[in-house]
C-alpha cells in the first residue's frame, strides 16, 4: 500500500514491456524463436547480468563475401540497451568508454596524412586503414585467378575451333577447287571462311551464355542452401554477355581464316592433287 495524504492507494506494479531486438534468421532458426517472444541477453557466460528483450522482427543479415562460411547469429538492439549489457558495474567509466572509433575522411587519398597527424595529437591513439590495398584484398587475387581461367578457357576453346575448322577446310579440298577454277576469286573464299568462323564463334558464345545463364539459379541455390546465406555466388550480367561474344567474334574470324589460308593460297591443280 502506498500512503498519499490520508488516502490509501494499492500500489500496483505493473511489468514494463522488453525493450525491442532483432534477431537473424539464423539465429531465430537455430533457437527456435518466433516475433513477440521474450529472451533475455547477458555477457556472461553464466546469464548474470542479463537483461530480457522482445523480439519484434527477424532480419536477413548482409552477405558478406568475408563471413559467408560462419553462423550468422546476431541481434540489432538499441545502443542504450546495448550499453547497459555491455558496461561493468565495477567501473562507472566505463559507460562513456569507447575501443574504437570507425571514420570515413571525404579524401581518402589523405588517410597517412591524417594518421600521422592525429597519433600526434593524441598519443595512445592507434589509427589503422580498413580499406585493404590491391595485394593485401583477397578479391582481387580472386580476380586474377578468374583472368587467368578465362585466358586458359579462351585458348583452349580457340585451339578447339581452329581444329574444327581445319576439318572442315580439308572436306571441302574438292569443292573449294571447283569454285576456283569457275573464277571465283580467294578473296571472297576467305571473305566467306571468315564469316562461317564468325557464326560458329557466335553460337558458341551464344551457348555458353544460354548455358551459364539456366545454371545460374541452381548453382547459387545449391550453395546458398549449403552455407545457408543470401550471398550470390554467380550472375551474368548483360556486360559479361556482350564481352564474351566481343572475345569471341574475332578469335571466331582469325581460327576460320587461319585454318584455311594454307589451302586457299595453294595453285587450283594442286588442290585436285594433279
Amino acid at each position: 500500500m502506498v500512503a498519499l495524504g490520508s488516502v490509501a492507494i494499492p500500489a500496483v506494479t505493473l511489468a514494463a514491456d522488453p525493450p525491442a531486438i532483432l534477431v537473424s534468421r539464423q539465429l531465430a532458426a537455430r533457437a527456435h524463436l518466433t516475433v513477440g517472444e521474450v529472451v533475455t541477453l547477458a555477457v556472461d557466460a553464466d546469464g548474470t547480468r542479463g537483461r530480457q528483450f522482445r523480439v519484434t522482427g527477424i532480419y536477413e543479415p548482409t552477405p558478406d563475401p568475408m563471413r559467408f562460411t560462419a553462423d550468422r547469429l546476431e541481434a540489432r538492439l538499441h545502443l542504450p540497451d546495448l550499453i547497459d549489457i555491455a558496461a561493468d558495474p565495477a567501473d562507472p567509466a566505463s559507460r562513456e568508454a569507447v575501443s574504437a572509433i570507425n571514420l570515413k575522411l571525404a579524401d581518402g587519398r589523405n588517410s597517412r596524412e591524417f594518421a600521422a597527424d592525429l597519433m600526434t595529437r593524441a598519443p595512445g591513439v592507434l589509427v589503422r586503414q580498413t580499406a585493404r590495398s590491391g595485394e593485401d584484398d583477397p578479391f582481387v587475387v580472386l580476380e586474377r585467378f578468374h583472368v587467368a581461367i578465362s585466358i586458359v578457357t579462351m585458348i583452349g576453346g580457340t585451339a578447339f575451333l581452329l581444329a574444327l575448322m581445319v576439318i572442315r577446310a580439308e572436306e571441302r579440298r574438292e569443292t573449294v577447287g571447283i569454285l576456283r577454277l569457275v573464277g571465283i576469286s580467294r578473296r571472297t573464299l576467305l571473305a566467306s571462311v571468315a564469316i562461317e568462323g564468325l557464326a560458329v564463334a557466335a553460337m558458341g558464345a551464344a551457348f555458353g551464355i544460354v548455358l551459364a545463364y539456366v545454371s545460374e539459379g541452381l548453382v547459387n541455390r545449391v550453395f546458398q542452401a549449403r552455407y545457408d546465406t543470401a550471398l550470390v555466388f554467380v550472375r551474368v550480367t548483360p556486360s559479361i554477355a556482350m564481352r564474351s561474344i566481343v572475345v569471341a567474334a574475332p578469335l571466331g574470324i582469325l581460327a576460320g581464316i587461319g585454318a584455311s589460308w594454307t589451302l586457299l593460297r595453294r595453285e587450283v591443280l594442286s588442290i585436285f592433287h594433279r
